[in-house]
């Protein structure tokens, strides 16, 4: 059976994830905030869904749909065989909807992650517990939980745990927060030491992307991402007149990343990033003049080896296959 789990993307929403890769690691396991993402992702794993065909578990948690979202999957799932969909929430506000399904679940007196622990509680998942219950005292706001200075530990980590961007680097970015998740477990065996959790969390952090040397880790990171553009250049490459380039979406210290890219493969000419606003930065090492192209491609400009610009009429993407489209059409029409 394929086991598919969208969730939200702040802590509640990766525990439940957290949770539910214990039972199956093999899982696809992606992430929407609110808004348009929401059925974007939902879209996305039907039709992976649809063109697998074969026994599926669809689990959604932490995020409560709109009536009309919820109509829209009910009917898309109807048209696909052998498919067991269930939603595990606790806000409030999906309350008329959840009335409406019986595969909509909702109790808005524990978080989310804690409703999945309790679904889906056996001996695999029984030694997170405690991480459970410090993730629903931070997330219902109980402060007088034994746990919820721990809890408001564990949220600061895995919120700002964004080295590694959702949109581009979707698995290793769930990776990196269950990282967090995994290794907070130390500090919850005996008792819960907020206080050396907190003061290791950044070491925890390095730790992800420690290699033989010691290092900052702008610079551990920055190797980490370079490694995994190196590993999936081929599906990331575009085009540009006779030039040859990488495009990337969201990701921080493009300009380092970049140069770093450029140095390390001599065969690519330009690095181009693009953030959800649509703003673009290009990067380039001497073998193509990128101010040239960022005035032809949005009017923008620079210098030959760092330029930039605003796309017009941009619309945020949610999955980086979409974004690439829309950049290729962008640049095969600018040339």
């Amino acid at each position: 059976m394929n086991f598919y789990h969208l969730s939200h993307t702040d802590l509640d929403g990766y525990t439940c994830q957290y949770v539910t890769k214990q039972l199956f690691d093999e899982g696809y396991f992606v992430n929407a905030n609110y808004g348009e993402e929401v059925l974007v992702r939902i879209d996305e794993i039907l039709d992976l869904i649809e063109e697998r065909g074969d026994k599926s578990y669809f689990l959604i948690t932490d995020l409560n749909l709109t009536p009309q979202e919820a109509q829209y999957l009910d009917e898309r799932i109807k048209g696909l065989s052998d498919v067991k969909l269930q939603l595990l929430d606790h806000h409030l506000s999906g309350l008329d909807t959840s009335m409406k399904f019986d595969w909509y679940h909702l109790d808005s007196t524990k978080s989310a992650s804690l409703i999945t622990y309790n679904f889906f509680k056996n001996e695999k998942t029984a030694h997170l517990e405690k991480l459970v219950n410090a993730v629903n005292a931070v997330d219902i706001w109980l402060s007088d939980d034994e746990l919820f200075e721990f809890g408001k530990v564990l949220m600061r980590g895995v919120d700002e745990a964004k080295e590694i961007n959702r949109i581009t680097f979707l698995k290793e970015n769930i990776s990196y927060k269950h990282h967090i998740l995994e290794r907070s477990l130390d500090f919850l065996k005996n008792g819960s030491d907020h206080i050396a959790f907190d003061d290791e969390l950044w070491k925890i952090k390095k730790s992800f992307f420690i290699n033989e040397k010691r290092d900052t880790l702008d610079n551990l990171v920055t190797e980490h991402i370079l490694k995994l553009l190196t590993r999936k250049k081929d599906k990331m490459t575009v085009f540009f007149e006779e030039y040859k380039g990488i495009l990337t979406y969201g990701i921080q210290n493009s300009s380092i990343i970049g140069n770093a890219f450029l140095k390390a493969h001599p065969d690519y000419h330009f690095f181009m990033n693009v953030n959800s606003r649509g703003t673009f930065s290009l990067r380039a090492d001497n073998k193509m003049d990128v101010s040239k192209m960022a005035e032809a491609i949005a009017g923008g400009g620079g210098h030959p080896n760092a330029s930039g610009g605003k796309i017009k009429d941009f619309k945020e993407f949610f999955r980086y296959e979409e974004l690439k489209s829309f950049i290729e059409r962008l640049l095969k029409e600018k040339e």
